[in-house]
């Protein structure tokens, strides 16, 4: 995860950013207890694949994010 900042006064990519957010949230961090922050951030690596990979987004009419990036997994050079 990389740190980005909004632009000010552009409503449409904070929502993009909240969602984001609420997602990991709901998703994610408090999705099941966990015993430590490390053992949350351990399983994070995890979250993110399966998200970018194989969770279907409503936007992508149900076809993971990842499906867009043409050569993600680098087969064709």
């Amino acid at each position: 995860m990389t740190h980005k900042r909004t632009r000010p006064y552009r409503p449409q990519t904070n929502g993009k950013v909240e969602r984001f957010d609420r997602t990991l949230l709901d998703e994610w961090a408090y999705a099941r207890p966990y015993r430590s922050d490390i053992e949350r951030r351990e399983a994070f690596p995890g979250r993110l694949h399966s998200c970018n990979h194989h969770r279907g987004h409503t936007a992508r009419a149900g076809k993971p994010p990842a499906s867009r990036v043409p050569n993600l997994t680098r087969q064709y050079t």
